[in-house]
């Protein structure tokens, strides 16, 4: 039997029910890949919000700006930061999480909002690991052990032997309990045994009182405290990551002393569940591209860029949840 079919795409044969029934799945199979791309290809088609859950002139917020200045002039769309700061950034990432996951939506977070607070707070309304997407690491952060002057130490092996002879109105600062200022505080003071009264604050009032020397450590963020380390108002004793960091060089690891002490803080994009692979992959080969133009004003600042793919950030993200998981519950913090 000889018959004539057409074999253009998209075309489908006359009287025949079924082919019209597959060629039409097929149509829609191929134009949803190219809705994607058409998508991807628009992006941004005007300017997209960047949360931070954070005060301005934080750590968070220095960085999100810099990197988004950047992919503003890259991108030709304003990348508008916007502070949405309480709750131990709780309030700003649950907007996010709530926001519609078209791209236009995205958040500049940190350890705390996204690995630590699930196990601080008892009724945190979302799953940060499960309700954002991983886009890109920005920049690892270490914290640095500073003292006010007044303190009788000037090496760290000097304030580890202070700390274990300090009677019992020994006491360090924090931006807040549960946050890596206070974590790492406390796992050094469990390490050395030394029972230490720990005074959290709101943000930067812990770094008011330290230079007023009314406290006398704590953990900070290298880039909200370089500046004072620098002209002498605090004295850097150890930095918390495994190795020293490019910032400070001349500053040991805690680690160089206590084997396996790691507690920075790190800092990166997400966006809400749901948006596009694509964008993302856009947003991530953007951001790795900036990072080595920011790298110096980075480093000064107290931050090393990291970059990578969202892969390896989600899976950072993960380890780190466990990590600080255990932290949380020896050191009894909570907050309802």
């Amino acid at each position: 039997m000889n018959f004539t079919s057409s074999r253009t795409l998209g075309a489908c044969p006359p009287r025949r029910e079924l082919r019209r029934v597959l060629c039409t799945g097929l149509a829609l199979a191929l134009a949803l890949p190219l809705a994607a791309q058409a998508q991807t290809a628009a992006y941004p088609a005007k300017p997209v919000k960047v949360i931070v859950a954070f005060t301005a002139g934080g750590t968070t917020d220095l960085l999100a700006r810099s990197v988004s200045q950047k992919l503003s002039e890259k991108l030709g769309q304003p990348f508008v930061i916007e502070n949405r700061p309480g709750g131990g950034g709780n309030i700003g990432t649950e907007s996010v999480v709530r926001a519609a996951p078209d791209g236009y939506t995205l958040i500049v977070n940190s350890v705390g909002p996204i690995s630590v607070n699930q196990s601080l707070y008892k009724k945190l309304a979302y799953d940060p690991l499960k309700d954002l997407v991983p886009i890109v690491q920005i920049a690892d952060v270490p914290n640095v052990l500073v003292v006010h002057p007044s303190v009788p130490a000037n090496s760290f092996d000097e304030f580890l032997a202070y700390a274990k002879t300090r009677p019992a109105n020994f006491n360090y600062g924090s931006t807040g309990v549960g946050t890596s200022s206070h974590l790492s505080s406390f796992m050094l003071m469990q390490n050395l045994g030394v029972d230490a009264l720990h005074i959290p604050y709101k943000g930067a009032n812990a770094l008011n009182d330290l230079l007023a020397g009314r406290l006398q450590f704590m953990f900070a963020t290298i880039p909200s405290v370089v500046s004072q380390i620098h002209a002498g108002k605090l004295k850097a004793l150890a930095v918390s990551s495994s190795q020293p960091s490019r910032a400070l060089p001349k500053v040991p690891a805690v680690a160089s002393r206590i084997p396996g002490f790691e507690a920075g803080s790190w800092f990166g994009f997400f966006a809400p569940k749901g948006i596009s692979p694509e964008i993302v992959q856009l947003l991530n080969k953007e951001v790795n591209a900036i990072l080595p133009q920011l790298n110096d004003q980075m480093v000064r600042e107290g931050a090393d860029p990291v970059g990578g793919s969202p892969e390896q950030f989600a899976r950072m993200t993960q380890r780190e949840f466990v990590k600080w998981q255990k932290i949380v519950k020896d050191s009894g913090a909570s907050v309802d």
